[in-house]
């Protein structure tokens, strides 16, 4: 397969969740070409694959903010500078030769001088449905990931899982969908119990059916669209069935820092271990967010906008000496139209 070589870039970003989008603003505030490589297929990261419909508390200058209105303001904080975001990007190799990187991936190739992975847990994929019948309507009625709430507006909604994701959307949805049924294998569930307790609430008032100890057995379509699946009790094996227009398998995800465990770096328990500097142990690579550990380390949106402020001004430091580590007020400076001190 013949790779694509982008234009060379001076910082590259693995990760485009919070984490990394801030760390690309940071980058073009310093007057450094950046860029981020994502294996997702939008921005986000975990905000917007797993509960961008959920309000967030603990962000410096929001009393509360959507995930996914966060991600958009972060989006929109990055490009002021038109910096490049190259999605469905998953990473496979970092080669190094005459003090320049290489990030190479399944179809591209990303010349660059350092490194900032802001990768999360690693890439992530949601985790299928384990019944065969399911794998060909992947696309077609089963969604693994929600990006638009408003398409599932007055239709019959399965949610598959018993976890946070899925009591969650079981919640957002209650209000929006002709009705929810929940789906678990189990009557434990691995949700927060005020969420939980929403979605209760929302069974009683006959918005939502929950089938615990029920898997799925059986879709039943007309053409090319589903109208209605079986589900199978674990127990008796009794089979009933369920209208539906939609399935959404809320099974958790599947994380991975694949190639990344290989770079030389510093790694525990597959967390990158780095210092004061978001050094990694190897030279030109530094990581932020909640890919790394260290000691206190707190594994919030907050602590990785400062980690990647700090690995970012590390780096620039790093390939230029000449300027500062400690980059000055922004309300100072001349790429804002400020006056520059």
């Amino acid at each position: 397969m013949t790779q694509t070589t982008h234009g060379f870039r001076e910082i590259t970003i693995i990760g485009g969740g919070p984490t990394g989008i801030f760390a690309l603003f940071y980058a073009g505030m310093r007057g450094a070409t950046a860029q981020v490589v994502d294996a997702l297929p939008e921005l986000g990261g975990q905000l917007a694959a797993l509960y961008p419909e959920k309000y967030i508390f603990d962000v410096a200058g929001f009393p509360k903010v959507l995930a996914k209105d966060l991600v958009k303001q972060l989006a929109e904080q990055a490009a002021q500078f038109r910096q490049p975001v190259h999605l469905h990007q998953n990473v496979t190799a970092l080669e190094e030769a005459d003090g320049q990187f290489v990030l190479c991936t399944e179809t591209d190739r990303f010349p660059t001088r350092a490194i900032v992975i802001a990768a999360g847990i690693g890439a992530f994929a949601p985790r299928r449905l384990p019944q065969k019948v399911a794998e060909p309507w992947y696309g077609k009625g089963i969604d693994d990931v929600v990006l638009n709430p408003q398409q599932y507006h007055g239709k019959h909604v399965v949610i598959i899982g018993g976890g946070d994701t899925a009591f969650d959307w079981a919640s957002q949805l209650a209000g929006k969908a002709a009705h929810v049924h929940l789906v678990h294998r189990t009557d434990r569930f691995r949700a927060h119990q005020a969420t939980v307790d929403l979605v209760h609430g929302a069974a009683a008032a006959g918005r939502v059916t929950i089938h615990t100890f029920h898997e799925l057995a059986d879709i039943h379509a007309s053409g090319d669209r589903f109208h209605a699946i079986s589900i199978r009790e674990t127990k008796s094996k009794a089979v009933k069935e369920l209208r539906a227009d939609a399935v959404l398998p809320m099974l958790g995800f599947v994380s991975d820092l694949g190639t990344l465990l290989t770079w030389g770096m510093n790694i525990e328990k597959d967390e990158i271990v780095v210092n004061s500097l978001m050094e990694t142990g190897r030279a030109g690579v530094w990581a932020a967010g909640d890919v790394t550990t260290y000691p206190g380390k707190l594994k919030l949106i907050a602590s990785g906008f400062a980690e990647a402020a700090t690995a970012v001004n590390q780096a620039v430091h790093w390939m230029h000496p000449d300027k500062k580590v400690a980059p000055g007020h922004s309300s100072n400076m001349a790429i804002f139209g400020q006056k520059d001190d």
